[in-house]
Order: structure tokens, then C-alpha cells, then sequence
């Protein structure tokens, strides 16, 4: 019964992931191929809402983590067994090859080349003038971010969280946020998988080794950053803000209570 749960969740994480990269590099497709009128901050609500669409849809069988950031930050504080990080994280980076995948047929006739130019439609690289540390470290800090969010709004103990189907959009909102912030620095990734998926599927569609040594070897960027990232901002929610909230500190008095009452 447990495998065929994993087995579930694993399913529901690549197809979450799928989604979200289908509405990410189709609509950085339908402005950098068909030069559609879409401004910076309408890509970023629409990554958002490619986020929202897939929690929605996967959410309710593996916890839409859609993101490696998100399952390893989980598992290092304790809220995520570590037996299913790597089931999780394979389907996730098989999720995203996906949804590039189908991005890159509805659109297949527009690449009238394959250049280092729209090989970026699919995944991310920095800006020329910032060095591959200081895009780890946007990567860590965004990342950070998201995930103190994400776990700040999946908190049932936070009495300001949003409920039901909010938290989903507020997870798409804050996605959007990120990226209208720092997102034109690194094309904030904020995801391993995100990145990575999409550079095996460019691999294998004719850009040959271009998606793994462009820009001296960004690859490992947007990998490492959001990785450390994902679990210095689970460390800092789990430690620093759920620990004060008030259910949390009422819990921990009762059961203290409850251990004193015992001794005595």
C-alpha cells in the first residue's frame, strides 16, 4: 500500500512539474518567438499562475512540491521523510524535461534555428555582467525566500496563513513577486528541477552540449543555490518564526503542563 502511494505522489509530481514548465516556457516562448506584447511583470504572474494550477491539480496527492528546493528544505527540518526525496526529486526533473518538451512541439515550427539565444526559453542563465558565485547567491536568496513563504502559507498553526484554495494563488503571487524583484538577474530559477529538466530536454533536441556549458558552466547555478537556499529559509521558518507562533508556544505550555503533572 506505501509503494503504491509513493508511486501516486511521484506520478502527481511529474505532472505538476510539467505544468508548470508547459506555462513558463510557453509564454518566454510567445514573447521571444512570436514577439507577443507581454511585459516583464506579465511573464512573472503567469509563471505564478503555472505555479497555482499545479498545486491545484497535484496538491491534494504528493503536496505539489513541483521543486527540489521545497522537498529538500521539508526533509532537512524534519517535515519530509528522507526516503522520498529522490523518488520526488527524479519525477520533478522528469516533470520539468516534460513540460519543455511540450512547450518546445506547440511551438516547434517558430525555432526556425537553434541558437544560444532561444535555447534561454527553456531554462535560465544570468545576466553577462554578473559572475556565476554572485547568481548563486541571488539563486539562495530568492529561493530562501519562496520557501519561507511556501512553508508560512502550508502552516496550519498560522492563524494569518491563507486557507483552502488561497494558499495556492498566494503561492503563485509570491512566485511572481520573486521574479519582478530579482528575476531579470537570473531568470530566478529558484527550482533545480525547473532548470535542469528543460537543459536535459535542449541537450537531446539539438543543442547539443550548449545548455551545459554556456556562460562557463552556469548549470550548477541554479542547482546549488536554490538547494542551499531551499533549506537555510526552511531552517529560519521552522526556527525562527513557527517556534514564536502563539498556537505553537500554547502547545508547548500544555505539554510541559502535562509532563510536570506526570512527574508529580
Amino acid at each position: 500500500m506505501e509503494n503504491n502511494s509513493l508511486f501516486g505522489e511521484c506520478i502527481a509530481e511529474v505532472i505538476g512539474t510539467a505544468i508548470l514548465l508547459f506555462f513558463g516556457a510557453g509564454v518566454v516562448a510567445n514573447l521571444v518567438l512570436v514577439e507577443a506584447n507581454i511585459g516583464w511583470w506579465e511573464l512573472c504572474l503567469l509563471w505564478g499562475l503555472g505555479v497555482s494550477i499545479a498545486i491545484y491539480v497535484t496538491g491534494g496527492v504528493s503536496g505539489a512540491h513541483i521543486n527540489p528546493a521545497v522537498t529538500v528544505a521539508l526533509a532537512s527540518v524534519g517535515d519530509f521523510p528522507w526516503k522520498k526525496v529522490m523518488p520526488y526529486v527524479t519525477s520533478q526533473v522528469t516533470g520539468a524535461f516534460l513540460g519543455a518538451a511540450g512547450a518546445y512541439f506547440i511551438y516547434s515550427e517558430q525555432f526556425t534555428e537553434k541558437t544560444a539565444a532561444n535555447m534561454t526559453i527553456f531554462h535560465t542563465l544570468a545576466m553577462d555582467n554578473i559572475s556565476n558565485p554572485k547568481a548563486m547567491m541571488i539563486e539562495l536568496i530568492l529561493t530562501a525566500i519562496l520557501i519561507i513563504g511556501v512553508m508560512a502559507m502550508t502552516e496550519p498553526l498560522n492563524s494569518v496563513a491563507p486557507k483552502g484554495i488561497g494558499a495556492a494563488l498566494a503561492i503563485g503571487l509570491l512566485v511572481a513577486g520573486i521574479g519582478g524583484i530579482g528575476g531579470t538577474l537570473t531568470g530566478f530559477a529558484i527550482n533545480p528541477a525547473r532548470d535542469f529538466g528543460p537543459k536535459l530536454f535542449t541537450a537531446v533536441a539539438g543543442w547539443g552540449s550548449t545548455p551545459f556549458v554556456a556562460q562557463n558552466y552556469y548549470f550548477w547555478v541554479p542547482i546549488v543555490g536554490p538547494l542551499l537556499g531551499g533549506v537555510l529559509g526552511g531552517f529560519v521558518y521552522k526556527k525562527l518564526i513557527r517556534a514564536y507562533l502563539p498556537e505553537v508556544l500554547r502547545l508547548d505550555q500544555e505539554i510541559c503542563e502535562e509532563v510536570q503533572s506526570i512527574e508529580n
